[in-house]
C-alpha cells in the first residue's frame, strides 16, 4: 500500500479527478475545457500536497518514440508548474490514453500507473483506479484493450504517419464515447469489482473514473465507492483531508 500521504500537514489535501478527455470533440471545445481545467488546478494549487489524475486526461494519446500528439500545451505547462512548485502528481492510465510510455515521467518527472493502487491518506485507506476493464463481463472491450495493450500491435500502430493514425485512432474514440452503457445500479461492473476486492481487502474508499456518472455507493458499512463522472460536460472531483473524502464539483 502506497503510504507517502499518510500523514498529511493540517492545511495540505489531495485532489482526484479523472476523464478530462481533451481533444474532443474538437479543438475549440477542447480548448475551452482545457483552460477550466487549469483555472480548477490554479484554484487548488495552495492547498494541494498531491494531484492524482485517473484516467483518459485526452481522448487519445500516442508516443511516437520523438513526436507526441499536438495541443494541450497550456495543460501540460500548468502540469510542470506545479510540479516544480513542489506539488506530488501521480497519473493513472486510461483507455483512452493507455499509450502512455515515458514522456510525463521524463519530461515532466511525473510517474505513470496502469493498475488500480491502494493508497492511505489520511486516516482513510483507498483503491484509486482509472476502471476500464474491472469487474465481470466487457469481453468485447477487454479483448481489444488486449490488442492495443500489445506491443507488437503498437509497434504496427507507430509506423503509420501520425496524419493517418491520430485521426483514425480519434475516430475509434468517439465510436467507443458512443456506446456508453446506462447507469446498471449494483450490477455496475466497477462497483462489482469493488465488492470483490473488499469481501478479502478491506478499504474505506474506492476511487474510479471511467464511467461517465458521479456515483456515491456504499459497498459494505464503512466502505463507498465514488465515481468522478467526466469533464465533457461536467467538472466533479474529490478533495482529501486527513479526515474526510468529499466528491465536490468546480463551480467556474
Amino acid at each position: 500500500m502506497n503510504s507517502q500521504f499518510s500523514e498529511l500537514p493540517s492545511h495540505k489535501k489531495v485532489f482526484v479527478a479523472s476523464d478530462f478527455h481533451l481533444g474532443s470533440p474538437d479543438h475549440a471545445t477542447s480548448q475551452k475545457r482545457e483552460r477550466k481545467i487549469i483555472r480548477w488546478l490554479t484554484s487548488i494549487q495552495s492547498e494541494a500536497q498531491a494531484i492524482i489524475l485517473a484516467g483518459d486526461l485526452f481522448d487519445f494519446w500516442f508516443e511516437y518514440g520523438e513526436v507526441v500528439p499536438r495541443g494541450y500545451i497550456r495543460f501540460l505547462g500548468k502540469l510542470a508548474e506545479l510540479k516544480d512548485q513542489g506539488v506530488e502528481i501521480i497519473v493513472f492510465i486510461g483507455n483512452h490514453d493507455l499509450w502512455m510510455f515515458d514522456y510525463f515521467p521524463n519530461e515532466l518527472g511525473i510517474p505513470i500507473i496502469r493498475k488500480p493502487e491502494s493508497f492511505r491518506i489520511g486516516k482513510n485507506t483507498m483503491l484509486i483506479g482509472h476502471g476500464d476493464g474491472l469487474g465481470p463481463g466487457d469481453r468485447k472491450f477487454k479483448f481489444f484493450k488486449k490488442i492495443f495493450s500489445n506491443k507488437v500491435a503498437q509497434w504496427f500502430f507507430k509506423w503509420a504517419h501520425p496524419d493517418i493514425g491520430i485521426p483514425l485512432a480519434k475516430a475509434w474514440s468517439d465510436s467507443s464515447k458512443n456506446r456508453e452503457e446506462p447507469f446498471e445500479g449494483e450490477q455496475e461492473r466497477i462497483f462489482q469489482h469493488c465488492k470483490k476486492v473488499e469481501s478479502t481487502t478491506h478499504h474505506d474508499y474506492y476511487i474510479f473514473g471511467h464511467r461517465h456518472l458521479v456515483l456515491n455507493m456504499p459497498i459494505a458499512e464503512n466502505s463507498t465507492y465514488l465515481n468522478m463522472g467526466e469533464w465533457i460536460t461536467d467538472s466533479h472531483y474529490i478533495e482529501i483531508d486527513s479526515n474526510s473524502v468529499t466528491l465536490r464539483k468546480f463551480e467556474d
